[in-house]
């Protein structure tokens, strides 16, 4: 344990207790069994203080939120907003949906003006950092329609990978799902959080797209939410998010 959690703050079985995770005795049974662990290393010692608003804790694996600060949402954004809290320009922005919460919220990633779908909206700076950077391999999954006859030759391109003005991409998964109209509707998942990555990588084997929606972030899913919807993610949703990226 580092000298900083050693000294100052409050002591873990305290904070865990107001937390809701047991009485303060069960948190001192939980500590002394190493069952506790504060920024990945287990805390046993029963005089251990942390600071409530910067220590990550897992009890069993599990985070624990040690105050009622921690707040993270999914929106489904609609065409014609820009991923951004303001805009010099005047456009739509995210803004106005963070402020249903009453609290500063960071989106995670972005979307292009036209593209719907999921977005991630919260106040955990390092859940956000993390979600983001390519170690973590969050997958998305996107519904592109697309212009003319995708073909099976075209998603297999997409699976080997497509040449970009700056580098390689890749799709995971490519899935036709229905052809109407002169456009294919494609399912794509892929790992790149590359700027326009989707539309990019369709309009290199010729097949530009007309409409695009994110419908997936990871474990997290569009679905119900009509454009403009937002809600807070279930406390399930959060632990298998704070999972796959080692919080």
């Amino acid at each position: 344990m580092s000298e900083a959690t050693r000294n100052g703050g409050e002591r873990v079985q305290k904070v865990l207790a107001r937390a809701g995770v047991a009485s303060r005795r069960a948190c001192e049974q939980l500590m002394t069994a190493g069952r506790v662990r504060v920024n990945g290393e287990v805390v046993d010692e029963l005089g251990a203080r942390i600071d409530p608003d910067t220590a990550i804790v897992h009890v069993d694996g599990r985070r624990v939120f040690l105050t009622d600060d921690h707040l993270t949402v999914i929106l489904n954004k609609p065409a014609g907003v820009v991923s951004a809290m303001d805009d010099p320009r005047g456009r739509n922005t995210l803004a106005p949906y963070a402020a249903r919460y009453g609290k500063r919220l960071y989106h995670v990633g972005r979307l292009d003006q036209a593209t719907e779908g999921l977005i991630v909206l919260t106040n955990d700076g390092e859940l956000a950092n993390r979600l983001m950077h390519p170690r973590y391999e969050v997958s998305k999954t996107y519904l592109a329609q697309v212009e003319g006859d995708f073909t099976p030759g075209d998603a297999k391109r997409l699976r080997e990978g497509v040449e970009l003005d700056d580098g390689l991409a890749r799709a995971d998964r490519v899935t036709i799902k229905d052809r109407h109209g002169g456009r294919t509707l494609v399912e794509i998942v892929l790992h790149s959080g590359k700027n326009r990555i989707v539309r990019r990588m369709c309009q290199a084997v010729s097949h530009p797209v007309a409409r695009l929606v994110r419908t997936h972030i990871g474990p997290l899913s569009l679905h119900p939410l009509t454009p403009g919807e937002t809600r807070r993610l279930t406390d399930d949703e959060l632990t298998e998010l704070m999972e796959m990226v080692g919080l």
